[in-house]
């Protein structure tokens, strides 16, 4: 096959656009012909679809991954002088909602193969203000979520899954998102399953908890002018739903692709020195929302690929304990030394279905070059 044109970005969403561009403007016609804008008919079916896409006996449809988070947390009635457990190596949607709270973001350390949650730093980190724990699914591939779940259980703790990159992913066959007591999507446009704007969703099988959130997701109401408390605004716009309807049906088929185009890169890079490249634990199945691959001379690598017209990213360059706005926190530098280890020797490698088998020849071989 050839290759794409001179630039390769990170994520191409207008080439993922012209494989669906038809369906999409049906979809969004629509919803423009029945003019049910907020709360219209395409949302509950995207919710329909995507619990039954999970395994789920109830999906809630949201603003955006961070107002998942925001309202599995209210749910959950987690409040000021609360903590809650995640890790510093995520994006920092995961901890705002917890400081909007009034909590404290309790961190711990990852494990450094798969990059998630280390179970065995878990126990640690636990107090009696302990309200809820946060695993992140990174990069497309599920924490180890059976021993995170069984200290969760004997401490009383319930677990928040974020699986804003985990669409489809699996571990020990159970879907992402439905392995704690909520599970919380983010529907960013670069997502695996990504909306043409902000959008969000949780899972759960609890009916209180998916009945409060869909009531907290749309001012606290019971109906138009009664308010059984007071919510917020974070509600899944029509638009959005009814093009995540159309994109969730060809969602298996993108990420078999996404896992495919990851074989094709770990033929191309394998054998070069200092180069590690992802490694896939036994039980999960990943769904590669992001390739990231590890070297001590990430910058010199990023810096190479730029100049020839390779995009790359880093997810993330600078630990949330590090970050300017969580000071008051009290973290120190090596704090958390697996996580500021990744943060300086990550790099994540242009990655998405559309791509041809030249585009990741082309990488593999500016990396060699190199």
């Amino acid at each position: 096959m050839s290759t794409s044109p001179d630039k390769l970005p990170l994520v191409d969403l207008h080439r993922q656009y012209e494989t669906i561009r038809p369906e999409i403007q049906a979809a969004v016609n629509s919803v423009l012909e029945r003019t049910d804008f907020i709360m219209g008919k395409a949302v509950s079916e995207f919710e329909a679809a995507f619990a039954a896409f999970c395994g789920a006996k109830h999906a809630i449809g949201v603003a955006s991954g961070t107002a998942a988070i925001h309202l599995a947390l209210h749910a959950l009635d987690v409040e000021a002088g609360d903590e809650v457990i995640t890790v510093p190596n995520t994006f920092i949607a995961t901890t705002e909602p917890i400081i909007s709270l009034g909590a404290k973001p309790v961190f711990v350390d990852v494990d450094p193969e798969r990059f998630t949650l280390d179970p065995p730093k878990l126990e640690d980190a636990i107090t009696p203000k302990t309200r809820a724990i946060i695993p992140v699914h990174l990069y497309g591939q599920c924490a180890d979520m059976d021993p995170i779940l069984e200290i969760a259980g004997r401490h009383g703790i319930p677990v928040v899954e974020d699986a804003a990159q985990a669409h489809g992913a699996t571990y020990h066959g159970r879907k992402a998102g439905t392995m704690g007591i909520m599970g919380c999507f983010s529907f960013y446009p670069s997502k695996n399953l990504g909306a043409y704007g902000d959008a969000g969703g949780l899972v759960t099988d609890d009916p209180v908890l998916a009945e409060r959130i869909e009531r907290l997701r749309n001012h606290g109401r019971k109906d138009k002018y009664e308010h059984l408390e007071s919510g917020y605004g974070e509600r899944l716009d029509t638009l959005q739903a009814a093009i995540l309807k159309v994109k969730l049906a060809h969602l298996a088929k993108w990420n078999e692709r996404r896992q495919y185009l990851a074989e094709c890169y770990n033929h191309a890079l394998t054998d070069i020195p200092k180069l590690l490249l992802p490694k896939v634990s036994d039980e999960c199945k990943h769904v590669f929302h992001l390739y990231v691959v590890r070297h001590p001379q990430r910058d010199v690598l990023q810096a190479h690929l730029k100049k020839q017209g390779i995009h790359s990213g880093i997810h993330y360059p600078i630990p949330l304990h590090l970050q300017p706005a969580y000071q008051d926190l009290g973290y120190a530098k090596n704090s958390f030394p697996v996580a500021e280890m990744l943060a300086e020797h990550i790099l994540s490698l242009p990655l998405f279905p559309e791509m041809l088998e030249g585009d990741v020849e082309r990488v593999a071989g500016a990396i060699r070059k190199l």
